[in-house]
């Protein structure tokens, strides 16, 4: 058998992109030191967003069978993305590096002449990683020393797992009575949004599904923050098993004499922990695309005001929630949980030191997050008959019990968007949100689950209020 470290084998796999200068016009509008530094780190940022999407999207599909390729990823995760790094992420030159076996390794991307390229690592069964800004393959290498390749081996477990997840999938044939036709959604009907794929469950049933050109039953997309609902369903299942509690303390600050201490899991999964953040919606770009970690940035933001008195949408807050439960997740990690749900086609990624980036950095099916839905319509009890969430677990993520959104149509519970000031969506629906149009509605009363799954580009929207309607009414005839 051929067993080699890490670094060998990711200097032996990368074929460095080429140098890409970056010029600007200073004859008519000469930049200020401070918009060249600026400039420059929207490139670095692009270039890290652009390495870790390459990765993810094609190492987590050829985990599940099928394949995305370069060109495919630059249409739908690279278009349309954030007005500061859309105009350059596209034309940055990039490289998808491979083990002999045809494993994706990693991938780099070049945004500077003068500095090494972005580098996202891969690691079977559990995603990719973004290395930070000015890590050398020498220093990828470093990292992941401990990663021993035997190719023969890997090879194998490869085929295992690849063999697994093509068996034919009981959700495609188990039919619901009632059909509905879900093609709307991909006609403009509801908005400008691009969807890629859709998925109804009726009685816990197939009852509608669609997939865009390209996509398939098995194809992996980010979730975006609908991680954040994902996050919280882990902590209830932490708390099904007594190894948390959501009313103790998140564990934030330097010690007992820090008033951030008194922050509970409760207020950080309701948005309402009381800390600052940078942005709306904080968009945590050094940790997700320059490759800081969950420690670094997520934790010590100050307090500004008391706990459980402001709504403030924030990823922080979500990762503290996750971090104080991380400790469960060395004997209970994320894929048992995903596994015992029939999750098969679902890896909750994480920073470069091990920390789960469980406020946006999961890769899942449409099909997989039907499940999630109807895991939650079944109140926490799988489909073997297994409760692995607390009794009640659904009626506390839905209740609208903290500080609220201000004007908006939508309410937050814990984890979860709440439908319930819709017309013509019955009350009790929620709903996990993501960016780029990701969507998991949850209607008990009707005993429906709706997941769309998007590329919607910035300044586009897919009204999920008014195609929930439709699809209720269409089960309803």
């Amino acid at each position: 058998m051929k067993k080699m470290t890490f670094a060998v084998a990711l200097a032996t796999a990368i074929t460095a992109p080429s140098s890409y200068l970056h010029a600007q016009n200073t004859s008519v509008s000469p930049l200020s030191a401070q918009e060249q530094l600026d400039a420059r780190y929207d490139r670095a940022l692009a270039a890290g967003y652009k390495a870790l999407f390459l990765c993810s999207a094609i190492a987590n599909a050829e985990r599940n069978g099928t394949t995305r390729t370069p060109e495919s990823v630059h249409e739908w995760e690279l278009t349309g993305i954030y007005p500061r790094l859309d105009p350059v992420i596209r034309d940055l030159p990039y490289s998808v590096d491979r083990l002999a076996t045809g494993e994706v390794v990693s991938t780099a991307v070049t945004y500077a002449d003068d500095m090494p390229p972005r580098y996202a690592v891969h690691r079977e069964g559990r995603g990719c990683v973004i290395m930070p800004i000015g890590t050398t393959i020498d220093g990828v290498g470093a990292t992941y020393v401990d990663w021993a390749l035997d190719d023969d081996a890997r090879a194998g477990k490869r085929q295992q797992l690849l063999a697994a997840r093509s068996r034919p999938d009981p959700m495609a044939s188990d039919l619901a009575e009632k059909r509905v036709d879900v093609s709307a959604a991909f006609t403009g009907k509801y908005g400008e949004g691009r969807t890629t794929i859709v998925t109804v469950l009726h009685n816990g049933k197939l009852a509608g599904e669609q997939y865009a050109d390209g996509f398939f039953a098995n194809t992996p997309q980010r979730t975006w923050s609908v991680a954040k609902s994902i996050a919280a369903t882990l902590i209830g299942a932490a708390v099904q098993r007594g190894e948390a509690d959501v009313m103790a303390s998140a564990g934030l600050g330097a010690n007992e004499a820090d008033p951030r201490r008194m922050i509970t899991i409760d207020e950080t999964l309701r948005m309402a922990s009381g800390r600052y953040s940078d942005t709306p919606g904080n968009r945590t770009d050094p940790l997700y695309w320059g490759g800081t970690t969950v420690d670094e940035r997520a934790q010590n933001w100050p307090l500004i005001h008391a706990p459980f008195t402001v709504y403030r949408y924030a990823n922080n807050d979500t990762l503290a929630a996750v971090q104080a439960v991380e400790e469960t997740f060395i004997q209970n990690p994320p894929a048992n949980f995903f596994a015992k749900v029939g999750m098969n086609h679902t890896v909750a990624e994480t920073d470069w030191q091990g920390n789960y980036v469980l406020s946006s950095q999961v890769w899942t099916t449409a099909r997989d997050l039907a499940r999630l839905g109807q895991l939650m319509l079944n109140d926490g009890v799988t489909q073997s008959g297994e409760r692995i969430l607390p009794k009640g677990w659904r009626e506390y993520v839905s209740s609208p019990s903290g500080p609220q959104p201000e004007g908006r149509p939508f309410g937050y519970g814990a984890g979860w968007w709440l439908m319930n000031n819709n017309e013509g969506v019955p009350p009790d629906t929620f709903a996990a949100f993501g960016n780029r149009g990701q969507y998991v509605v949850v209607v008990p009363s009707r005993n429906v689950v709706i997941v769309r799954r998007g590329e919607d580009m910035v300044g586009t929207r897919f009204d999920i209020a008014a195609f929930t309607r439709d699809v209720l009414a269409a089960l309803e005839r």
